[in-house]
This record gives C-alpha cells, sequence and structure tokens, in this order.
C-alpha cells in the first residue's frame, strides 16, 4: 500500500472521534514527506487544536507512514495557519 493511501485510511479511522466532538478533516495533500490537512468544523476554532494535530493525528499516522515528518493544518484557505 502506497504512503497517501495508508495516511488516508489513518485518517478516516480518526474521523469519528473528531465528528463526536463536533469537528471533522479533510486531506489535503501528502507531499515531501509532510501531510497536509484541513480542520473543520468545531475542531477548526478549537483551543486543543495543538494538542490534536500534533499528539494525536500525527502520532497516529507516524505509527503507520514513520516517513511522515509532520502534519499541517492547511486552514480554509490552503495556507499554513502556524505562518500566520
Amino acid at each position: 500500500m502506497k504512503e497517501e493511501e495508508k495516511i488516508k485510511e489513518v485518517l478516516d479511522k480518526l474521523r469519528p472521534f473528531l465528528i463526536s466532538d463536533g469537528g471533522n478533516l479533510e486531506f489535503v495533500k501528502y507531499e515531501d514527506h509532510r501531510v497536509y490537512i484541513q480542520m473543520m468544523g468545531a475542531c477548526a476554532n478549537c483551543q486543543m487544536i495543538d494538542f490534536t494535530l500534533k499528539d494525536g493525528i500525527e502520532a497516529a499516522i507516524q505509527e503507520e507512514v514513520p516517513e511522515v515528518i509532520e502534519v499541517i493544518n492547511v486552514g480554509p484557505y490552503g495556507f499554513d495557519l502556524d505562518d500566520m
């Protein structure tokens, strides 16, 4: 299975937990060993987004796809929100 397919599979397993809290995520792309996602719904404005992103989503993906360097939330307009 290709890396991108594995990543999408992990995200699909995590999605129900996010939905149960009023949020969701969307896979944007996998490039240069970085996963770009968009957090949506309640997750987009949650104070715990950094914890969810790094300790939850990133850790789960890296467990299945160790080649992944990081997971980046691109936000609703397609740019890295950490750069703002």
